[in-house]
This record gives structure tokens, sequence and C-alpha cells, in this order.
């Protein structure tokens, strides 16, 4: 088999992606506010990770998947002549796995919210990541997650009426 084709060991990247697909796709939604799109992006990073399986070090596949959703959101986002524009009115209603009127209203927000800080958001505090880590997923230091992650959380705070944003991080509320 060629490079890049780990042929070898498909049962082992297989059982890795049937596992972590689900938990991919709902950070590929916080990251960009569509589910489509989020679809697109999970296909985009399982298809990198499948190309680097054998390449990629015991147990660092969820971090290079969330490498590569937060590079590619970003990505997009910059690039507004391949952007799709939502329509206030849409013809049929999004499933959104059930979250509470304070979830959509969060998620609403979140999709105000520059995609760089989004994803620092989206890192730290969806899928609980701390500092350093989310530092090394995004290729940048802890002083840049962190004034991210302060005016990420700032921008939503203006973004949500009342107590709409709760969380305990650093017993700040």
């Amino acid at each position: 088999m060629g490079q890049g084709h780990p042929a070898a060991d498909d049962g082992g990247f297989v059982a890795w992606a049937t596992v972590r697909r689900r938990a991919l796709r709902h950070t590929a939604y916080l990251l960009c506010g569509d589910w489509h799109r989020a679809d697109d992006l999970v296909q985009e990073a399982l298809v990198r990770v499948y190309q680097r399986w054998r390449r990629i070090a015991a147990g660092k596949a969820d971090a290079y998947a969330r490498r590569v959703l937060v590079t590619a959101a970003v990505d997009e986002s910059r690039r507004p002549w391949r952007r799709e524009w939502a329509s206030e009115v849409l013809p049929e209603s999004a499933h959104l796995d059930s979250p509470s009127m304070t979830g959509a209203a969060v998620l609403a927000a979140l999709r105000q919210v520059p995609a760089r800080q989004r994803a620092v958001l989206v890192l730290r505090y969806w899928e609980d990541l701390s500092i350093e880590q989310t530092a090394a997923a995004l290729n940048c230091s802890t002083g840049n997650v962190k004034s991210q992650s302060a005016r990420g959380l700032a921008r939503l705070r203006d973004l949500l009426p009342g107590d709409e944003l709760t969380y305990h991080e650093e017993g700040v509320r």
C-alpha cells in the first residue's frame, strides 16, 4: 500500500472514528453554526486523520482531528466567496439535539463571535481543554488563548440578554 493509506490498521481507524464522530460533529457545529457545514468539516477531519493514521502518535488522533476542524472552520470564515449565507426563514427546522432555549440563545450568539475567538471558546468550554491544550490545538501561545477567551466571553456577554451566559471557569460568573 502507498503512503497515506493505512490499510493495515483500518480497523483501528474505523473504531476510533465510530466512537468520536458524534463529538467531532458537535464541536464542528459550535465552530461554524450549521449542521451541514459541520458534517463537511467532520468529513474533512476524518479524511485527514485517515491519511495520517499510521503517523499520528497513539492517543493523539483527537487532538489532530480538533486541529483540522478549527483550521478548516477558521479558513472558511476568511473566504467570503465560499461562504453560504444563512436565511432568516428556513424551509425546514434544523435538528439541534433538543437544546434548551438558553442553549439556543448561546448558540446563536456564538455564531456572531469572530472565528478565532469562537474556536478558543469551543475548545476551552465545550471540549473542556486546558489553556495549554487549547494553545497546542491552535498553534498559538497560552497568552493568546487567554486573551481570545476573555474577548470571546465579553462578546458573548454583550450579545446575550441577562444571565444566559454562566460558566464556572476560575470562579467567574
